[in-house]
């Protein structure tokens, strides 16, 4: 349905203050590694409510705002905030850290707004029981775990380790890891991630999926080219099979036309010095023309795609994940089961 144009809260031109709103929105909930459903379901606001205040062409209210703010763990005033500046230094007192929930999970950014993304610390808080579990994790880089309180079981491959407080642990973080709060009391840890690629933020990585997977009712779209097997080309293949999910089961599923390179009248796999392999505006507007059929979907499942892809995927709140597995049938009990690993290194 679209919006009514004499709908009040909704204008023909969008206000400087909404576009901020919006954008400010936008880059909180992307922060925290929520979706738009997610974030609708803590805030029990509606998803289109949300899409259309984060899109500059809808008015919150103050009771929205709070609700917003409430749900994000953040002041009321943030949404009006400008872009803060990119700093060298960053000192955090221990009463200011910037602080977000997934679940009931605690996370505190020791590093926001530091130049670049090569050290991202936190400190987090996990209540017993909580944590990865068994959903294996990879990303770019490395990895420090120090155990501050409490106890934390980390899996690494086929290693099992027990951290108690003073415990330390770093580890290459292209290595499966997954981990948890197995004590009875709760386990305050400092993780620090040292991607080698500085558009990788495994912060959201690693707490993300974990609460996209508690949404009740999602669908997925896997890139095929018949509707068993998982393509191996984001852009070459034809079709998408979006299979729908509730309550942790498949209730239906649908093969969708999908729109491929060919069908654009250029397609030009170099850009602009430094953007990287399709990370051009022109590409991206590809993606968004590639992805309309799938707006609905929470998560895109592929054998490979370019990093451009990737990002616009994540920018159109479609989680992408790049698997090694080929049968759609493997792939969709791995991500049901919250065992999918995301190979970010096929990515070109």
């Amino acid at each position: 349905m679209s919006p009514n144009p004499k709908d009040p809260l909704i204008s023909s031109e969008p206000s400087p203050a909404e576009v901020l709103v919006g954008r400010r929105l936008r880059e909180l909930r992307t922060r925290q590694g929520l979706s738009l459903r997610a974030l609708a379901e803590r805030s029990g606001l509606n998803v289109n409510t949300l899409s259309l205040v984060e899109n500059g062409k809808s008015s919150p209210s103050v009771s929205t705002l709070q609700q917003l703010a409430l749900a994000l763990s953040v002041p009321i005033s943030t949404f009006f905030e400008t872009k803060p500046i990119a700093r060298q230094i960053v000192f955090t007192p221990a009463d200011q850290r910037p602080q977000a929930r997934v679940g009931s999970t605690q996370m505190q950014n020791l590093g926001q707004d530091l130049t670049r993304n090569a050290v991202q610390p936190f400190f987090v808080t996990l209540q017993p029981g909580m944590g990865s579990g068994d959903r294996t994790v990879i990303h770019t880089g490395y990895e420090f775990v120090y155990c501050l309180s409490g106890s934390i079981h980390y899996q690494i491959e086929e290693e099992s380790f027990i951290l108690t407080s003073g415990d330390s642990l770093v580890f290459e973080a292209h290595l499966p890891h997954c981990w948890e709060n197995t004590g009875e009391q709760v386990a305050e840890i400092l993780l620090v991630f040292y991607p080698s690629d500085d558009r990788d933020e495994p912060g959201g990585r690693h707490f993300s999926l974990a609460y996209t997977k508690k949404e009740i009712n999602m669908k997925i779209a896997f890139i095929t080219e018949d509707g068993k097997s998982i393509s191996q080309h984001f852009g070459r293949a034809p079709y998408y099979l979006v299979l729908t999910i509730e309550n942790g089961e498949v209730v239906g599923r649908e093969m969708r036309d999908k729109i491929g390179h060919g069908q654009f009248s250029t397609h030009h796999t170099e850009t602009a010095s430094g953007s990287g392999h399709g990370m051009d505006a022109a590409s991206h507007n590809k993606h968004i023309s590639m992805a309309e059929v799938i707006s609905d979907c929470t998560a895109l499942i592929c054998g490979g795609m370019g990093m451009g892809a990737y990002e616009s995927m994540r920018r159109l709140n479609i989680q992408p994940v790049v698997t090694d597995l080929q049968d759609i049938e493997a792939a969709t009990q791995a991500f049901l089961d919250g065992k999918l690993i995301d190979h970010t290194e096929l990515l070109h």
